[in-house]
C-alpha cells in the first residue's frame, strides 16, 4: 500500500512539473523580473560612450 502511495505523489509531481513548465509561468516571471534592470544597463552603457 505504502508503494503504491509513493508511485501516486511521483507521478502526481511529474505531471504537474511538465504542465507548469508547458505553461511557461516561470520564464515569463523571470523575464518580467529582469526587465529593469536590462533597461538599466543599457542606459548606462550608453552614457559612458
Amino acid at each position: 500500500m505504502q508503494v503504491f502511495v509513493s508511485l501516486l505523489l511521483v507521478v502526481g509531481s511529474v505531471l504537474l512539473f511538465l504542465f507548469t513548465a508547458r505553461q511557461r509561468d516561470f520564464e515569463h516571471a523571470d523575464r518580467l523580473a529582469l526587465l529593469p534592470l536590462d533597461s538599466d544597463d543599457s542606459d548606462e552603457e550608453s552614457q559612458g560612450q
